[in-house]
């Protein structure tokens, strides 16, 4: 089997049970189906227990996973979204706000993709401009200003490269915000959702804490740009994904992240609600551990926490 058509036997099973499901009342369709049902469960966890790196990228690609207005409309409560950089304009490839959750006041920013043809294109595919960059950053001030912590969420392939891009300042703005981001003295927690692609990801990625999810990736570049500059062979994008070591297992084992958040069976797009509740699960425990530190210990440890990134052999 072609290594992209790994979710094949999942998906001509769900069409089997999908078949089934509009002949409720006869027992024996109902045994049936409650046979397929259990073989699904087991199919995917077997499926995804041994998928390749290539496979966990289209996995964390999936369109139908949660994105971050999932994850606010579940998590959330009153949240009350802001627009506008002050500077040049809104940028809806990134979304921030604040609001309730689970009893405290947050801020949160996070990529926004779209689903359908029409929101994919006002959102930008999730790839920021340098506006973006710098509404998160204001929000992220007024959280401090405020004493409330971040939630932060990345989804995007990377920063977008346009013309107009660059001439507004989109490196200076993705730097600004790694040097704001680590000066913060509220909690800062970081959870990679999907793909984090670039400085277009790392510059909402400063955090106190930094999670994955089970089968998102997180690296400089994606596979396809890494398989362009090294080999200029997009045959060879499966063997940089294998190469750049941008799994969840990989990064923890780096200490790129601290922490991998499970996925429910089949990975997070087949129940989303469920999944933003294990992440939200995740995040009232890491800030109840955070809350306890005063600004100073924060910023210290925050440092110390990405000075530690790298490993290195010395040849000889």
């Amino acid at each position: 089997m072609d290594e992209d058509g790994f979710e094949e036997p999942i998906a001509d099973l769900e069409r089997r049970i999908e078949a089934l499901s509009g002949m409720d009342g006869d027992a024996g369709i109902d045994r049936q189906r409650e046979r397929l049902l259990a073989e699904l469960y087991d199919l995917r966890a077997k499926v995804y227990a041994s998928l390749t790196p290539w496979q966990k990228t289209l996995v964390a690609r999936h369109p139908k996973r949660p994105y971050t207005l999932d994850y606010i409309h579940a998590l959330v409560d009153g949240f009350v979204e802001t627009h506008g950089d002050r500077k040049y304009a809104d940028d809806p490839a990134i979304v921030t706000g604040f609001g309730m959750f689970r009893g405290r006041s947050v801020v949160v920013a996070g990529h926004q993709k779209g689903r359908d043809t029409k929101e994919k294109i006002f959102r930008n595919f999730g790839m920021p401009r340098p506006e973006g960059y710098r509404k998160a950053l204001r929000a992220m001030r007024l959280a401090e200003k405020f004493g409330r912590p971040i939630l932060t969420f990345i989804d995007t392939p990377g920063a977008y490269p346009g013309i107009g891009a660059e001439e507004r300042g989109q490196a200076e703005a993705i730097a600004c915000n790694l040097r704001e981001m680590a000066r913060l003295k509220v909690p800062v927690i970081v959870t990679v959702t999907g793909e984090g692609g670039s400085g277009g990801a790392l510059a909402l990625g400063v955090g106190d804490r930094v999670n994955i999810l089970e089968f998102a990736v997180y690296s400089v570049i994606s596979p396809e740009g890494c398989a362009a500059i090294l080999w200029r062979d997009p045959s060879k994008t499966r063997d940089a994904a294998r190469a750049m070591k941008l799994t969840a297992p990989d990064l923890l084992s780096l200490d790129v992240v601290d922490e991998v958040i499970p996925e429910v069976n089949g990975g997070a797009h087949v129940d989303p609600l469920r999944q933003t509740q294990i992440v939200g699960d995740a995040l009232e425990r890491q800030l109840g551990e955070l809350e306890r530190r005063d600004a100073a210990t924060l910023v210290a440890s925050r440092y110390e926490r990405f000075r530690r990134i790298g490993r290195f052999r010395l040849a000889g």
